[in-house]
């Protein structure tokens, strides 16, 4: 089984109001995902060093170049849980 942190409705083009899949027509939450998942065209800013877990931690791969406004290929969400 592979985790897939990002696969979940919540970044889901199937998403509409109130929370509602538009494929399986059910309520769904941030935990959800299933194999009709579509990635949500869009652009985020918000994702840098400032938001990263790893952070001014021991885990930060770049901790020389970490700074606000930067990002690398090992941001890893704050508040992420598996």
């Amino acid at each position: 089984m592979s985790i897939r942190l990002g696969n979940s409705c919540v970044n889901c083009e199937n998403l509409v109001e109130n929370h509602i899949c538009k494929v399986h027509g059910v309520e769904v939450g941030t935990s959800y995902t299933c194999d009709s998942f579509e990635m949500k065209a869009m652009l985020k800013d918000k994702e840098n060093c400032v938001s990263c877990v790893r952070y001014e931690t021991s885990d930060c791969a770049n901790p020389q170049k970490a700074a606000p406004g930067m990002s690398c290929a090992h941001w890893a969400p704050q508040g992420a849980s598996a």
